[in-house]
């Protein structure tokens, strides 16, 4: 049984831990508030990017005249796993959740006998997948800024298109998480490359309608080979920027539930501290009043 000593330290501690959760709730609340206006200030800008390239894809006659981004190698052999997780933990499920939607992805992958690449963006994802797909691993990039610019999504971009020049994938599937609410972050798998557009998905279920003609000047197949590059940089971009946006979230959620659960601790341990002082004391004068008695 431990001493009251024991006791008086281990609720100290506790609630030393319980002021180190709730400043860091603090935090990640006002970090979230700007990191959740940039995320939705983003959406709009690679949503419309991704509708008029595919309004401008379906205009194109002759696929294999078109940018090697946009008709692909022909193949799907070889698959770049592009991993977009955090540089630090305490963020609840948040790494977790995005590395294992990779994981299951990466597995059927290779049951399907494809090659799989790993590229990984954040160093959580990277120790979580280092265990088991070390090898197929190609680099690590940390992003460890205190604001994120677009300068950091064409970083990350610039190595995917090396990548592609030198034929080492066919095939690029970019994994984030879509902010969608304090406790509700939703992990995402957007293939990049080649890119599958929202009017292509859709295509069958708007068969039916008349397909809108647009002219453009220059043609279509230069201003593919000029923004395809661009809206992939986007797309890592928008998926930086939602991850910082569901970090902060998982991470304000996890904190509260830390504060919440220390304050329980607490609440238990000087209960416990109470009834053992109280039976200590209760025991001591038992022994002072029968020593009294005796004599």
């Amino acid at each position: 049984m431990a001493s009251l000593k024991d006791m008086r330290v281990r609720i100290a501690s506790t609630k030393a831990t319980q002021k180190i959760t709730k400043a860091m709730q603090m935090v990640a609340a006002s970090k979230l508030r700007r990191a959740q206006a940039a995320a939705e200030a983003a959406r709009p800008f690679a949503e419309r990017m991704e509708k008029m390239l595919g309004n401008i894809a379906a205009s194109v006659s002759d696929v294999s005249s078109a940018p090697k981004l946009l008709a692909g190698t022909g193949k799907d052999q070889v698959h770049l796993m592009v991993v977009c997780t955090a540089e630090r933990g305490l963020c609840g499920a948040f790494n977790s959740s995005i590395v294992r939607l990779a994981r299951e992805k990466i597995n059927s992958l290779t049951a399907a006998g494809k090659t799989v690449k790993i590229l990984c963006v954040g160093r959580k994802g990277a120790d979580q997948l280092r265990r088991q797909y070390g090898p197929q691993i190609i680099e690590v990039i940390e992003l460890r800024v205190k604001a994120l610019g677009f300068e950091h999504a064409e970083r990350v971009s610039q190595k995917i298109f090396e990548l592609y020049e030198k034929g080492e994938f066919d095939i690029a599937t970019l994994f984030f998480s879509r902010f969608r609410s304090v406790i509700a972050q939703i992990p995402t798998a957007l293939r990049i490359i080649p890119p599958v557009f929202p009017e292509q998905a859709k295509a069958g279920d708007k068969a039916s309608e008349a397909p809108i003609s647009y002219e453009y000047e220059p043609d279509e197949l230069e201003i593919l080979a000029e923004l395809l590059p661009r809206n992939i940089s986007v797309q890592v971009f928008r998926a930086l920027l939602e991850n910082a946006a569901s970090e902060q979230g998982a991470r304000m959620s996890a904190m509260d539930n830390a504060t919440r659960n220390a304050g329980e601790m607490i609440r238990k341990q000087t209960i416990r501290y109470n009834r053992t002082r109280q039976a200590m004391i209760t025991k001591e004068l038992i022994e002072i009043i029968s020593g009294a008695e005796a004599l």
